[in-house]
């Protein structure tokens, strides 16, 4: 039976399909971070995965807490902890609502220095002074145009406050102001 212009073509799109949904699976498989065992992954595993660590933070026992941001406008941090040996301990992105909550609550129970605020987040995406002190702002994953923010005094002794806030570049152009 002889192949006519309708089968080429079918055939064609068959073609394109697979190979855009094959781009896409590679595509996905790209964006997945591979889990860190704790016990069984290494200090140099969560280095492979994330690159070079942006902070460093002392942790009892001779651990240390490995910090993986992707600001300014990424909207991960990973938190990884590992032990005196270099075994991880815990790993955990932690822009997230719990760890904003979490932060809250240790301002709530007394003075939290700025030190322990990035072991607990790490590094801001951006700062800004105010009259009030320093501001610092996380990006974050969610749907909303929101960012959470901290405000140092200043002296850049304690943490002063946290809360969630418009991220300024959320707002639209106004020609009208």
């Amino acid at each position: 039976m002889m192949k006519g212009p309708r089968d080429a073509i079918a055939t064609s799109v068959r073609a394109a399909m697979l190979a855009w949904m094959l781009a896409s699976v590679l595509a996905l498989s790209a964006c997945t971070t591979p889990p860190l065992v704790p016990g069984q992954s290494s200090r140099a595993d969560a280095v492979r995965i994330h690159g070079a660590p942006t902070g460093r933070y002392g942790l009892d026992g001779g651990a240390e807490r490995l910090e993986f941001a992707t600001g300014p406008y990424g909207r991960t941090t990973w938190m990884v902890d590992v032990d005196a040996q270099g075994r991880v301990l815990r790993a955990a992105q932690v822009l997230n609502e719990a760890s904003f909550l979490e932060v809250q609550e240790a301002i709530a129970r007394g003075p939290l220095t700025p030190e322990a605020l990035l072991r607990m987040i790490g590094r801001p995406g951006e700062r800004f002074g105010a009259r009030t002190g320093q501001i610092w702002n996380w990006r974050y994953p969610t749907h909303d145009c929101l960012w959470f923010q901290a405000t140092i005094a200043h002296d850049g002794s304690a943490v002063r406050d946290a809360g969630y806030g418009i991220d300024r570049r959320c707002d639209a152009p106004n020609d009208h102001r």
